[in-house]
């Protein structure tokens, strides 16, 4: 499905950009034609959407061992509308989108760490992997309908 993390990334991020674009969407169609449940169903879109693109950036961050930094970015990215695509041609066009999923361990000594050593048994699993993850973001989402929308319903 995913052979790369590369094609992982991308697929989020622009999934997350045409998030964007609905949430917008159901703003305007709202502000214009009172119509709320275009925000419902943009947003609802949007935030699971958001949520599985930072869940991937992690997932990615660590496979490459990125510093901090990138993983920040990306992450981060993830809050301005649209910033996803250019950090994604930045992340691919610095070198830390390159490579195969590490499912092997390697010379490295950070190899042996239990978490490395989870990661690589979940990698080598991808449908139990990403059944964890689709659980892991469908609880936060729902954890997040239940707080509500940020600032309240004012």
């Amino acid at each position: 499905m995913f052979r790369t993390p590369l094609a992982l990334f991308r697929t989020l991020a622009i999934a997350e950009a045409i998030s964007w674009t609905l949430l917008i969407t159901g703003l305007i169609l709202r502000a214009t034609m009172d119509l709320s449940i275009a925000v419902t169903i943009g947003g609802g879109i949007h935030g699971f959407v958001f949520l599985s693109y930072g869940a991937t950036a992690v997932l990615v961050a660590k496979n490459q061992r990125w510093h901090p930094v990138p993983t920040v970015v990306a992450i981060a990215s993830a809050i301005v509308p649209y910033a996803t695509i250019p950090t994604e041609i930045w992340l691919h066009r610095s070198g830390r989108l390159q490579g195969a999923w590490r499912l092997e361990a390697g010379n490295d000594p950070r190899d042996a760490a239990w978490h490395d050593r989870l990661m690589r048994a979940l990698l080598r699993r991808p449908w139990i992997l990403a059944v964890l993850v689709a659980v892991l973001v469908v609880v936060i989402f729902v954890v997040l309908l239940i707080v509500g929308p940020p600032g309240g319903r004012g």
